[in-house]
């Protein structure tokens, strides 16, 4: 009888535990995915200059366009968490406009937004925008104080929110700044 019982208990095993275990794989598969996905990666398009720590970035025209697309471009980590990260944009557009665009890592908290300092100094917020598939960004308009505190600046600190009571400041560095937009305009 006993033999009988553990085959029982092993037909058993082998019929509910297999797909059990399959299942556990399956459902931990996006957690591993959406850690790897922390990290922004690098922008797109040719790096036609570096200064100090910022690349001037330029991609092919759009179709009907004769210009190529060109914006300042750094892409960091956090210092104590390798695995989040920041890609900081900061175009011109033709009309004149100025866009500072900011990708995030998925999964970061959204209503909070986005928050920076620049040399310890609240400048502000920005909201999230939209996420896709591969990060989430938030987007501001820079008028000209925003502009020479950059261009001034030493550090910018961006923070995200993992959770309502922890964010993580990502710095980055306004070395090249001003010599890069020059470079840009």
């Amino acid at each position: 009888m006993n033999s009988r019982l553990i085959s029982l208990i092993s037909a058993y095993s082998q019929r509910w535990l297999r797909p059990l275990t399959l299942g556990l794989v399956v459902a931990a598969a996006p957690f591993a995915a959406a850690q790897h996905a922390l990290a922004v990666d690098a922008p797109e398009g040719t790096v036609k200059s570096q200064h100090g720590d910022w690349q001037v970035v330029c991609k092919d025209p759009p179709p009907g366009a004769k210009h190529g697309v060109c914006a300042l471009v750094q892409s960091v980590t956090a210092e104590d968490k390798n695995n989040i990260g920041l890609t900081v944009y900061f175009q011109k557009f033709s009309n004149g406009t100025r866009v500072l665009r900011v990708f995030a890592p998925l999964g970061v908290l959204l209503p909070p937004g986005l928050g920076l300092k620049i040399d310890d100094k609240d400048v502000g917020h920005a909201p999230f925008l939209r996420c896709h598939n591969f990060a989430c960004y938030a987007q501001v308009v820079v008028e000209d104080p925003l502009i020479e505190q950059l261009k001034t600046g030493k550090t910018a600190i961006f923070i995200i929110f993992q959770t309502e009571e922890a964010g993580i400041g990502i710095p980055i560095s306004l070395a090249g700044f001003g010599d890069a937009l020059a470079a840009l305009e």
